[in-house]
């Protein structure tokens, strides 16, 4: 019965709450409405007696909106400098969002839906995703149990930084906050259990355990690994730094919770101790892609660049970078350097949600958005996916070239070239070479008379045959002034 009462009482607060802010806006929208009358009034006013063109004095546009801004205040938003409202929201700092209609409207909608498992807010209690709670439960139980500490410690640890983690979340529902907090922080601890347990292969549980099993691993790793790239579907990695050092009795350095994400999403890629810890795994998958930011001074916008096959008939060179990461590509000497580009069933997937990532959160450097950029022009047709394929600059999982070059140029269609990236330098140098009147002049010879088998083979054939000709007449000629 108490729990009922709780639970009448927990949703009478909420009905509430949605009838005061209904109110609220309600209010907002009519002194909108009345400011707007005011202010046209007040314009004819103006007109009238000065004959129009006279702008009011800033006192008297305050006078008539005071009542508004003084509304506005009591909702707590203030009307004070453009610097200091700044920096009142940059208070906040989520790094976590819902993908807008924006973003989502030109894109695959479902590359930002998780398919079997939800961690934090956004998704949970959907209900294609209900059933792999039972599974978070048993983590829970597990790893408490082999901790051999109570499970109001590991709560504890995450209660106390839990305006930390409810920050993280842009525009999160009042139904994870206020008195429902303590809701929020169960979430965040069995998420957290969940992801560490699956995450460290952990040998305690049943042979037929569909989960945490081998056969559990082997069937639903992928999946659970793209479940946390998902944009809306991210975890503090403040969550599970808490978890650990609770349940290891000491606190693990951000290195090591970071290393232990990128090491499960498959990256080679290691942070050192210098570096903080990582916001969520979609921004370790950023890092070990984008790496160690770079000091590059911006130069001038360069928006296009020929695709590859046309680069290699102006006698551009390819071959691999010496590291991975797609700020290492360079042009030097006619030969251009670049990591391999590798596609495979959830490369799209990935893709879409770290470019939805560097467009909603600032201080991402727009590296994605950049490379893809890149990418899209250097791929048009399967032609130029079979060039960079044979110099082993792409690796395709897909199921022909034009998959893959369909896929490029969708999203290098929502990409866009940052004037202060290092990639835009190399799109000029480029685009210079291939400029100058030599290799222009060998780009046109070699589309028109190499790049079609038989417009080859019959250019040699009439080389052949001048040639014959000319040592026909030498044979002939020679003779004839041998005797003179």
């Amino acid at each position: 019965m108490e729990e009922g009462s709780a639970g009448e009482a927990a949703e009478e607060n909420s009905i509430g709450s949605s009838l005061v802010v209904e109110k609220k806006t309600q209010e907002i929208k009519t002194l909108q409405h009345d400011v707007r009358a005011k202010e046209k009034l007040s314009s004819m006013d103006d007109d009238e007696g000065s004959g129009g063109g006279t702008t009011r004095p800033p006192e008297e546009m305050k006078g008539s909106c005071g009542s508004w801004i003084v509304e506005m205040e009591k909702l707590g938003f203030k009307a004070d400098t453009p610097g200091d409202t700044a920096a009142a929201c940059c208070q906040q700092k989520p790094s976590i969002y819902r993908v807008p209609e924006w973003i989502q409207g030109h894109t695959n909608r479902s590359a930002y839906r998780p398919r079997l498992v939800s961690f934090g807010p956004f998704h949970h209690g959907a209900p294609d995703l209900v059933p792999m709670e039972e599974h978070k439960l048993q983590a829970v139980l597990r790893l408490v149990k082999r901790s051999g500490k109570p499970l109001a410690e590991f709560t504890a640890s995450i209660d106390e930084v839990v305006e930390d983690l409810l920050g993280a979340y842009d525009k999160l529902d009042g139904r994870w906050c206020g008195e429902s907090r303590g809701r929020f922080v169960q979430m965040m601890v069995m998420d957290g259990c969940f992801l560490l347990e699956f995450m460290q292969s952990s040998r305690d549980y049943a042979p037929n355990n569909p989960i945490f099993c081998n056969h559990g691993h082997l069937t639903m790793w992928s999946d659970i690994q793209s479940d946390m790239v998902v944009m809306e579907n991210q975890l503090p990695l403040l969550v599970l730094q808490r978890l650990v050092a609770v349940r290891d009795d000491r606190d693990p350095s951000a290195a090591q919770i970071n290393n232990m994400v990128l090491g499960f999403l498959g990256s080679e890629y290691k942070t050192n101790d210098f570096e903080s810890l990582g916001l969520h795994p979609l921004d370790m998958l950023h890092r070990s892609l984008c790496g160690p930011p770079l000091f590059h001074v911006p130069g001038e916008w360069e928006g296009t660049m020929p695709p590859a096959a046309e680069l290699s008939e102006a006698g551009i060179h390819f071959k691999v970078s010496k590291t991975h990461f797609i700020h290492d590509i360079d042009f030097e000497d006619g030969v251009l350097s670049m990591p391999p580009f590798e596609a495979h069933d959830d490369t799209e997937k990935n893709l879409l949600n770290l470019l939805a990532f560097e467009k909603l959160h600032p201080g991402t450097r727009y590296e994605v958005l950049s490379y893809l950029f890149f990418m899209d022009n250097m791929i048009n047709t399967e032609r130029d996916v079979a060039l960079l394929r044979s110099k082993e600059l792409v690796e395709n999982l897909l199921s022909s070239d034009e998959e893959l070059a369909k896929l490029v140029n969708s999203l290098g269609s929502g990409s866009l070239m940052n004037p202060s990236s290092k990639l835009n330098d190399v799109q000029r140098m480029v685009k210079a070479h291939c400029k100058k009147p030599w290799n222009r002049w060998r780009a046109s010879f070699v589309h028109k008379y190499l790049s079609n088998p038989w417009v080859f083979i019959s250019l040699m054939a009439a080389f052949f045959l001048l040639v014959t000709t000319v040592l026909q007449t030498v044979y002939t000629v020679v003779p004839f002034y041998t005797k003179s």
